[in-house]
């Protein structure tokens, strides 16, 4: 059952193109009624595409953290010496040592010295280091370990916009970029078990929290922000760059959802396309199809992202082999990145640009129990 959570609508009235580059003044929020939405922290599957069998814990500087693994507890601590907590997969079992202890858990949780989150570090040895803030459970399935660090929603934003983000985009595309960022964590749940989103751009991109910054910035100003339609926010796409004008999910073969899309003009993408040009061997452009895009996932999940970075190509067989060449980057769906930027670069503030890539939607304001965020 979802816990009840406030939610206070603001709205903003549904803008022309024309009006979409109107001052920031003429923008009117009003909250409007009350809706139940699930608490204000997401659980995000982090590290899951090395399938690790090991991992190592240990606290950030200046920070302490806890290991709860069944009846046991260890404090890690730089300061203290015990830095450490090393976690394998065993014979089917999670082992946990921390200097010259081990125990056997089915699962263990990371904590703060309060139960509540910290900042951490997760390793998988020789491979990758990652800082979080938040908590971590790590637990065996299919025989490799899983591990999902529960973070405060913004938390998640902040690392999803310095992830996803255009570098050198102008801080008002950066705001856009958290509204529809929120939107999808706070509507998009439900396509893992166990967790409710992973950390690769099958949701959405999530690295290391910036400590400052514009993400962080641009996190901040839009605190609580999301995307709704008639009164029921919404998980926000978003793309990178939508070939000159953007796409409905039905144009490229996905279920239409709750938000219709629409299709609108990009000026800068169709002045500056981004062009690209692959091979691959006509077996696997087989069923490969153009606007289609679960035949490009399965794809490009499969050879590499580069093989078909949109949905706008031409197919030519030379040979044994398939020449594509397109336009544009990713799904060509909602808020196009590219785009969004050369809006701020032109003076447009964020609701502008969320009106122009979400026709006919509003903004809304997610709101704690109880009172004001």
């Amino acid at each position: 059952m979802r816990p009840p959570i406030r939610l206070a609508i603001a709205i903003i009235g549904a803008l022309t193109l024309a009006h979409a580059l109107a001052p920031a003044r003429d923008v009117r929020i009003q909250d409007v009624q009350d809706h139940d939405v699930q608490n204000h922290v997401v659980r995000i599957g982090v590290l899951g595409l090395f399938h690790p069998s090991e991992f190592a814990v240990s606290a950030a500087d200046g920070n302490a953290v806890v290991v709860h693994a069944g009846q046991e507890t260890f404090v890690l601590e730089r300061s203290s010496g015990v830095r450490a907590a090393e976690i394998r997969a065993v014979a089917g079992a999670t082992v946990v040592r921390v200097g010259p202890r081990a125990v056997h858990a089915p699962a263990l949780t990371v904590t703060g010295r309060t139960g509540g989150p910290a900042d951490f570090l997760l390793a998988i040895p020789g491979k990758i280091t990652r800082r979080y803030r938040g908590t971590l459970e790590l637990k065996l399935a299919s025989g490799a370990l899983v591990a999902v660090v529960t973070m405060d929603l913004e938390t998640a934003v902040e690392s999803v916009v310095a992830a996803e983000g255009l570098s050198g985009a102008p801080l008002e595309a950066l705001k856009a970029q958290a509204v529809a960022a929120r939107s999808y964590f706070a509507a998009g749940k439900g396509r893992h078990s166990g967790f409710d989103f992973c950390d690769t751009t099958h949701c959405q991109f999530l690295r290391e929290p910036p400590v400052s910054g514009a993400a962080a910035e641009a996190t901040s100003a839009t605190r609580g922000l999301v995307m709704i339609s008639q009164s029921q926010f919404f998980a926000a796409m978003y793309t990178r760059s939508c070939s000159g004008r953007t796409r409905t999910p039905v144009e490229v073969g996905l279920p239409p959802g709750s938000y219709p899309y629409y299709s609108v003009d990009c000026k800068y993408c169709r002045e500056h396309p981004a062009r690209w040009e692959s091979r691959i061997s006509a077996r696997d452009a087989a069923t490969l199809r153009s606007s289609n895009e679960p035949a490009r996932l399965k794809i490009v999940r499969r050879l590499g992202w580069s093989t078909a970075p949109s949905n706008n190509f031409t197919m030519r067989k030379e040979d044994d082999q398939v020449i594509l060449k397109g336009i544009g980057q990713g799904h060509g769906i909602g808020l196009c990145q590219s785009g969004a930027a050369a809006m701020a670069k032109e003076g447009a503030n964020f609701q502008q640009i969320l009106s122009h890539y979400y026709p006919n939607a509003a903004i809304g304001s997610l709101k704690r129990a109880g009172g004001l965020r």
